[in-house]
């Protein structure tokens, strides 16, 4: 995928592009609902014989149109939203700078210099999908502004357990440490990126060493607890169990922020400085302050017990 990033007012020609149809839309978390609009601009252009092209904003247009409201951390940050959107077997990917003059392109404008210009013959976006000066472009009247100069297509609201699949009710759901449903609604289980770092190294003087993790973007991280997880590293995959929290056994006041801290089952290597995915599996319970360090160690144990059970009997995707 060859991705290309742009920034209004742009000067690029329409030969500069090839032919093809385009998925539009900011895609945060890039969930099931993105990806049957990503997915329905791919298969179209399989029958249309042309290239599948996605376009993408950046940052958060609440950022920029809605000051304060924005969302605070997002499901995946633009290198992670980039490389799922790759994974979809997408050609090319245009990421626009969203600025307030971009925002005040009229409908038409918007049409005329992103989809006309980049040599689009076929929009599929979804169905609340809204573009050009107070979002007065719409699937529904995408045609009265296009002018029968490019094909649409709007894709109907995507929906489990009855309710849409939102990036906001992802965020709602993972706020609230239900790990297990953000998966089904993203379609692969929420993970993190960042870089072991050192931390108070208690952990090993109690039988579980753990990496502690700084994370390189503004993840949104699920609630304080304790969660199984699989931590990539280097290329390899490995179960464990996290704790996110502020270790109140051992500090009589809280600190500032909450560690997140990986312990990996059958792994005894120095890590430091490499680079970590955390991938959220299952909350197995709240974080809470035990009475002695042998208490902790106990539930640490049943912990790990609970993580492996889960693994051995859980399901591969698909089944």
């Amino acid at each position: 995928m060859k991705t290309i990033h742009i920034s209004h007012p742009h000067d690029l020609k329409r030969e500069d592009f090839p032919t093809s149809v385009m998925a539009l839309g900011y895609f945060d978390g890039v969930h099931l609902g993105h990806q049957q609009v990503i997915l329905t601009a791919k298969n179209t252009a399989a029958r249309e014989g042309v290239k599948t092209s996605v376009m993408t904003f950046h940052p958060h247009p609440s950022a920029v149109l809605k000051k304060g409201r924005e969302p605070k951390d997002l499901i995946t940050p633009l290198q992670d939203k980039i490389s799922i959107i790759e994974d979809l077997g997408v050609d090319f990917l245009y990421v626009v700078t969203f600025t307030p003059e971009f925002a005040s392109l009229s409908p038409e404008e918007f049409i005329d210099q992103y989809i006309l210009g980049f040599h689009v013959t076929h929009v599929v976006a979804g169905f609340d999908f809204t573009f050009g000066k107070f979002g007065k472009g719409t699937m529904e009247n995408f045609q009265e502004y296009a002018k029968g100069r490019v094909k649409s297509t709007s894709v109907a609201k995507y929906s489990n357990q009855d309710q849409k699949v939102s990036s906001t009710r992802i965020r709602s759901v993972l706020g609230a440490g239900d790990v297990e449903y953000a998966a089904e609604l993203l379609g692969r289980p929420y993970h993190v990126k960042g870089f072991v770092i050192h931390g108070d190294k208690r952990g090993r003087t109690i039988g579980f060493p753990t990496a502690n993790i700084g994370l390189k973007d503004t993840y949104i991280v699920p609630p304080t607890g304790v969660y199984a997880v699989k931590a990539e590293i280097g290329g390899a995959v490995y179960n464990g169990v996290c704790n996110v929290g502020y270790k109140p056994t051992f500090y009589e006041k809280r600190p500032g922020q909450p560690s997140i801290e990986v312990n990996l089952f059958d792994f005894d290597r120095d890590i430091y400085g490499s680079e970590i995915k955390v991938e959220w599996y299952k909350r197995l319970r709240s974080e809470k302050k035990f009475g002695s360090v042998d208490e902790l160690v106990e539930q640490i144990s049943r912990d790990k017990e609970e993580a492996i059970r889960f693994f051995r009997e859980r399901k591969p995707a698909g089944i």
